[in-house]
């Protein structure tokens, strides 16, 4: 494991360590302080609290077990154990909402006197404070890691923050006018920002789950980039996808057809090496080599079937290739016939022509 990854680690657990030592403690005064006065905000306030311990606990172990090395079940690494990490705070994030919504309407309709607001105050104060700093070291880390997990354990306490000024605001109007439903009306509106708050989370950690393309600036610098190493012909087949604190690129490239193997090879290592310059933080590439003028059946022509209205390999359609295969060496006569999931009578490519 590279000195910068270890670094990286070591801050992604003193990230997680501290978080749950803070949820804890907020915890606790805060369960202490509703009981104390028995403000749904309050109440509101200690159940995100509650939902913080858990996530903090969920992202604990989602970044150890993020930050192990590949191993031989998981050649591509471990690293979306902090999205699975994620969505599982967003989940709880959404439940304690409802909770809170349910709570807040039923003080609306029924409200409830309070009790010790100066308790409730001095615990809200104190809340800000620690998640407050808390949220300072975590942007820290988040930027120099780029945890998925620890940012979502952020958007958690930007959230609590959030949250303990609404609930201040609401004692506040209550201590000085009386007016007991401004305390349900602003749990309800924290709420709804608790809600919104999870469809954030939950909107970014499944673009990595499911495996989403980077934007299309992303890809368009890594054509460029490639198609501008010295020996490149063409480029197609781009697919990417972002696991967190990694991005796995993949690209046939084509090289001229002429060209030995460890020529076409060094041309790939020079191209895989200028993507993984090009992109921040862990990048693995892979370049597959073809000889150039290739023409089989692609990814591109597949992704882009729906929009063209052509039958995509797999459909039940069968593909009708041309009875040659031209390359830029010349013509090769074997006809190429592609069924419903498998390519048939696919030509031996001669000594000459290089791959990977």
């Amino acid at each position: 494991m590279s000195e910068p990854h270890r670094s990286d680690s070591g801050l992604r657990q003193l990230a997680t360590r501290t978080s749950l030592v803070v949820a804890v403690g907020l915890v606790a005064v805060k369960i202490t302080a509703w009981l104390a006065t028995g403000s749904v905000a309050l109440l509101a306030s200690a159940v995100d609290a509650l939902v913080d311990t858990g996530s903090s606990l969920v992202t604990y172990f989602g970044v150890r077990y993020a930050g192990q090395p590949p191993d031989w079940d998981h050649r591509f690494g471990h690293s979306k154990g902090e999205a699975i990490a994620g969505f599982t705070q967003a989940t709880f994030l959404a439940g304690a909402a409802v909770v809170l919504v349910i709570q807040s309407i039923e003080r609306l309709i029924f409200p409830v006197p309070f009790r010790s607001l100066n308790v409730g105050i001095a615990v809200i104060v104190f809340g800000l404070i620690a998640a407050g700093a808390l949220v300072a070291m975590q942007t820290w880390v988040v930027r120099k890691t780029r945890s998925t997990a620890i940012a979502a354990d952020r958007a958690h306490y930007m959230t609590d923050i959030a949250l303990n000024a609404g609930v201040l605001v609401a004692l506040g109007i209550t201590k000085v006018t009386g007016w007991e439903r401004a305390d349900p009306a602003i749990a309800f509106l924290i709420a709804g920002y608790i809600m919104w708050n999870a469809y954030s989370i939950a909107h970014s950690v499944l673009s990595q789950l499911l495996d989403r393309e980077l934007p299309e600036s992303d890809r368009r610098q890594i054509r460029d980039v490639v198609l501008a190493c010295p020996g490149v012909r063409a480029v197609h087949d781009l697919r990417t996808r972002n696991a967190g604190d990694r991005t796995f690129v993949e690209f046939h490239l084509e090289v001229d057809g002429q060209l030995s193997v460890t020529q076409g090879h060094a041309i790939g290592d020079a191209a895989e090496t200028a993507v993984a310059n090009l992109l921040a933080g862990t990048v693995d590439v892979t370049a597959h080599l073809e000889p150039f003028g290739i023409n089989d059946e692609r990814l591109d022509d597949r992704v882009n079937a729906p929009a063209t209205g052509r039958p995509a390999v797999g459909s039940g359609y069968e593909l009708e290739r041309p009875p040659s295969l031209r390359i830029a060496s010349g013509e090769l006569a074997a006809p190429l016939r592609i069924g419903p999931s498998t390519a048939e009578d696919v030509p031996a490519q001669s000594a000459g022509q290089g791959g990977s």
